[in-house]
């Protein structure tokens, strides 16, 4: 299970569509640099939401609430 960044915070740019080819470029030894150009982010403020979303959701997934 992934969860990506839907927009960013600052001003607003869809994200999630990006998620993919930029995640897949950093898997494969992709600069991130070179990663965040090709998936089309010029803004600062989005290629700092890219660079710094941390998916911690296969951690959480492992508590359960039920006893």
């Amino acid at each position: 299970m992934v969860i990506c960044p839907t927009r960013c915070f600052t001003c607003g740019k869809v994200l999630s569509n990006k998620w993919n080819k930029y995640s897949n470029d950093v898997k494969n030894g992709v600069p991130i640099e070179t990663a965040l150009n090709t998936a089309g982010l010029k803004r600062y403020c989005c290629r700092t939401m890219m660079m710094t979303h941390v998916e911690l959701i296969d951690e959480l997934l492992e508590y359960s609430d039920v006893d």
